[in-house]
């Protein structure tokens, strides 16, 4: 795949005109070095540029509401960049960093896409290789039983499940982790809280700006293997 591809934004169609294309201009913008600065003409914050506005503006074409990223709860540490692999695995796979807050997609070439996320309690109860068995869009989302018996009043109206939707925990979509054809209850998935992202939140598994779900769920089939790692390993 080339880089130019990775970092698009765009949909699907879109990506795919630009694979051809292979600007050079989207490649050095993927890689530029150095300390970030603002763009005073445009008044956006230090180390958020234009098209960073654009990678995580409103999304169209859904059944419910995305709405742009707010500009001060984009933590540039934590948006989607294109970098060099540091995990060692084979192209295609996915790689969870609870420690660090990051999740890589491992690219060819040496290289990975890296998303920013939030990590919650259940996000911590399982690490090791397991495979993504199913995606959705606009999930279902059911409380687990630890949760509402942590938070009774917060979640056991929900145990019968909540549908999708824009106020729903899970956000726009998610994936599935099965490891031996079982269950981990290890679910990676979109949010509707952005500032979030880069932090330890009291529950929930891998969360993601709704933004970067919507990219990694595009790029990632069913049964892509997933490498989960423990937290004590990290630190």
């Amino acid at each position: 795949m080339r880089v130019s591809s990775i970092m698009s934004a765009e949909p699907l169609a879109l990506s795919r005109r630009l694979f051809l294309v292979s600007l050079p201009l989207g490649l050095a913008a993927c890689t530029t070095t150095g300390t970030p600065q603002p763009d005073t003409r445009a008044g956006l914050p230090p180390g958020v540029s234009p098209s960073d506005v654009a990678r995580y503006g409103a999304v169209g074409g859904e059944p419910f509401t995305v709405p742009a990223v707010d500009m001060d709860e984009l933590k540039p540490a934590y948006m989607r960049r294109l970098v060099k692999d540091p995990t060692g695995e084979q192209p295609g796979t996915l790689v969870v960093d609870p420690h660090s807050r990051y999740l890589y997609l491992v690219q060819e070439g040496g290289m990975a896409l890296r998303y920013g996320v939030g990590v919650g309690r259940e996000g911590l109860e399982f690490s090791g290789r397991a495979n993504v068995a199913y995606k959705k869009e606009w999930p279902r989302w059911t409380p687990t039983s630890d949760m509402i018996a942590r938070e009774p009043q917060k979640y056991a109206k929900w145990s019968g499940g909540m549908a999708g939707g824009a106020e729903n925990p899970l956000g726009a979509r998610a994936l599935y982790l099965f490891k031996n054809g079982k269950d981990t209850l290890y679910r990676i998935h979109g949010t509707n809280e952005p500032w979030s992202i880069g932090e330890a939140v009291s529950s929930g598994c891998i969360r993601m700006m709704n933004q970067d779900v919507i990219d990694l769920y595009r790029r990632v089939p069913n049964g892509a293997k997933v490498v989960v790692l423990p937290v004590a390993a990290t630190s």
